[in-house]
């Protein structure tokens, strides 16, 4: 399995920027898709951005579009999610999460899902 290990969360003010980085590691990373996750106070999990391998398709949720961008550096392993122009409400611990089997438009849709690699969540706080 792959692990994931997510960083570069933290406290910024409305308007501004930060990037998230994803580290994938393991004996095999062929995972299908990859992508980014908000878990929100008293809210669901949401699918932020997430990519298909096969094709490179990009998914994004209307409220990641045009703000944020993801993408990946192959021969470093890593995912980024640039997120700007932030907002108060996409405070929330930030996760990727990669799955073998569905496609990046599947994973991010569900949201969350039992059976794929999560990494720890990393705390990002929008507030003046």
């Amino acid at each position: 399995d792959v692990q994931l290990q997510a960083f570069g969360g933290g406290l910024v003010q409305p308007g501004g920027s930060l990037r998230l980085s994803c580290a994938a590691s393991g004996d095999r990373l062929d995972y299908r898709a990859i992508g980014w996750f908000r878990k929100a106070p008293k809210k669901d999990y949401e699918g932020i951005s997430c990519i298909d391998s096969r094709d490179g398709t990009i998914y994004y949720s209307n409220s990641a579009k045009g703000r944020f961008t993801i993408s990946r550096d192959i021969a470093k392993s890593t995912v980024y999610l640039q997120m700007n122009n932030l907002k108060p409400e996409d405070t929330g611990v930030y996760y990727c999460a990669a799955d073998s089997q569905m496609r990046g438009k599947d994973i991010c849709e569900l949201g969350y899902w039992l059976g794929g690699s999560w990494g720890q969540g990393t705390q990002v706080t929008v507030s003046s």
